[in-house]
């Protein structure tokens, strides 16, 4: 099943790659900020066919259509297109994420970045790889030495939870603060020993279904802000080396 979501997260990423620089149609959704084009469509459509067709019996959550339940114990949980506004203006910064679950727990997930021609896999137990290299998270314990990502919600612009507070103490204190556009990315770069940390609210089941188990079988740390355990439906993310785990939470903490 690893090996079919792979494969499919990649012809998904072709249907991107072949879109990307061109004029794609762009659709609001909630807000100006909030893109969805046809090739989010179209990478969404060819994903849910082939589960459709070669496990029909699986529910499937995907971001642009929505829930389809089949009452299974396996679930797949799809962003056909992470960093669609990246995606929209031309920066190739932008990837495919499937999560499959079962009986609630992740047990598989990839995240295909599509024009650097990354895949990241990880298999519950098994490790988290790039293009079939282990991956490991960086042994940095010290925030003023650490490169730290995160991401804005849609509504950033109401500040919520005192979102730029909490982006203001983070900038202060650490190396660098790198902003993607792709959480799903994000995570992936924590699981490969890139950044150190990172931090995000009001994400979606999509956008890190995958990203936590490869960061969690690199060796990572994954939690809600009052450090308790994290599930896909989780609105406040952190992720980090475990090292500086705590360091990032005293200062979520003071801001919430």
């Amino acid at each position: 099943m690893l090996n079919d979501i792979i494969n499919i997260a990649k012809e998904a990423g072709g249907v991107i790659r072949e879109g990307f620089g061109k004029k794609n149609q762009i659709e609001f959704k909630t807000n100006e900020t909030n893109l969805v084009t046809e090739v989010d469509k179209a990478s969404e459509k060819l994903i849910i066919d082939f589960v459709a067709r070669k496990y029909p019996s699986h529910g499937i959550l995907a971001e642009e259509g929505g829930a389809i339940k089949h009452g299974s114990e396996y679930l797949w949980i799809i962003d056909p297109l992470d960093g669609t506004t990246n995606f929209a203006h031309g920066l190739p910064v932008f990837s495919v994420s499937i999560g499959l679950q079962k009986n609630k727990e992740t047990i598989a997930g990839v995240v295909y970045d599509v024009m650097f021609d990354v895949v990241y896999s990880a298999e519950k137990g098994s490790g988290s790889f790039a293009n079939h290299n282990k991956m490991s998270v960086s042994t940095n314990d010290i925030i003023g030495r650490s490169v730290l990502a995160t991401g804005f919600p849609y509504n950033v612009f109401d500040n919520p939870d005192n979102l730029l507070e909490k982006f203001t103490a983070m900038t202060r204190l650490a190396r660098g603060v790198r902003r993607l556009g792709s959480a799903a990315l994000d995570l992936c770069y924590l699981a490969k020993g890139v950044f150190d940390g990172y931090w995000e609210m009001n994400l979606n089941p999509w956008d890190i279904c995958a990203g936590i188990l490869l960061v969690e079988e690199a060796g990572g740390m994954v939690t809600d802000f009052n450090n308790q355990q994290i599930d896909m439906y989780t609105k406040k993310i952190l992720a980090t080396n475990g090292r500086i785990h705590q360091q990032m939470l005293d200062i979520l903490q003071k801001y919430e």
